[in-house]
């Protein structure tokens, strides 16, 4: 199996929404983005798969190690062999690679967040500099274009994070920051027993609006000279819109069931950003219906 074919079975296998906005790219920045997308879910698997701490210490070091390779140009993993040709010209940068590991150590050292800026910054580390990765490889004209993909990477971070509240507390994980828990009087053993309380709707009420803030506040910053070329980024908003749209249709019940969209849905909303050309209109907070 080639290094490329590794990745793409990687992507396919995941179902995620990401997948859909890879199928519209030219095939060059389409590998690079499939390679890009592929390694994260590799070092993500070392937490999610390793019940042992140090187990998974010791493949986190190995990647560092895999990554410090690539660079020198000696890469062993597929995923790595596979993003080696796309370096130096698609702004795929060591420091960028490190950060990502480093959010995924952050799972190791801590399973709570005492507030929305201390999550932000782990909500950066694993998915805001993968928005800049991404972008890089979409290509840009403006550097502006980097704020707005760590922002809308942060935004898929928390939209995450809300649909997973009942998976991640089955891994004994709650990332709905503790001030926020607090206000709304939810308790962690609520969340960890998964107990609906009166206050719970409320908080992913609230937690819905941060993150759908953080979409706008994306579209806002990314420059009218990059529209077409962040098209996928745009594409991947509106998915993601339409599943907050989802789970607050569903009330909120997601810490018994995992809310998704079906891929027909996703293709739909997909293609319907890319021949939309990238205007900002595209992600809107009102609901989207297919």
């Amino acid at each position: 199996m080639s290094p490329e074919q590794y990745c793409q079975n990687k992507a396919v296998k995941s179902g995620s929404s990401f997948y859909y906005a890879f199928l519209f790219l030219p095939a060059p920045r389409r590998r690079a983005i499939t390679a890009l997308y592929a390694f994260c879910r590799e070092v993500d698997d070392v937490v999610d798969e390793c019940s042992d701490v140090s187990v998974a210490r010791t493949k986190l070091a190995w990647w560092r190690n895999e990554i410090q390779a690539l660079f020198n140009g000696k890469p062993n993993h597929p995923v790595t062999r596979a993003l080696e040709p796309f370096i130096n010209d698609m702004g795929i940068t060591y420091d960028r690679l490190i950060a990502i590991v480093d959010g995924m150590e952050m799972d190791l050292d801590q399973n709570r967040y005492l507030d929305w800026p201390a999550l932000r910054k782990y909500c950066w580390h694993v998915a805001g500099v993968v928005g800049e990765l991404s972008a890089s490889i979409f290509g840009y004209k403006n550097p502006k274009t980097l704020e707005y993909a760590s922002e809308l990477g942060i935004a898929f971070q928390l939209t995450n994070i809300i649909r997973d509240v009942g998976d991640d507390a089955r891994r004994g994980r709650i990332y709905l920051p503790i001030e926020d828990l607090q206000t709304y009087q939810v308790r962690a053993a609520d969340i960890l027993n998964a107990k609906y309380v009166p206050g719970f709707e409320a908080l992913m009420a609230f937690e819905a609006q941060r993150a759908r803030d953080l979409y706008a506040n994306a579209v806002s910053l990314l420059p009218a000279e990059d529209r077409r070329t962040q098209r996928p980024g745009l594409m991947m908003a509106a998915i993601y819109n339409t599943l907050l749209d989802e789970i607050e249709h569903e009330s909120w019940q997601v810490l018994d069931q995992r809310i998704s969209l079906t891929p027909v849905r996703k293709m739909w909303l997909a293609w319907k950003n890319w021949v939309g050309g990238g205007k900002p209109a595209i992600v809107q907070l009102s609901r989207v219906q297919p």
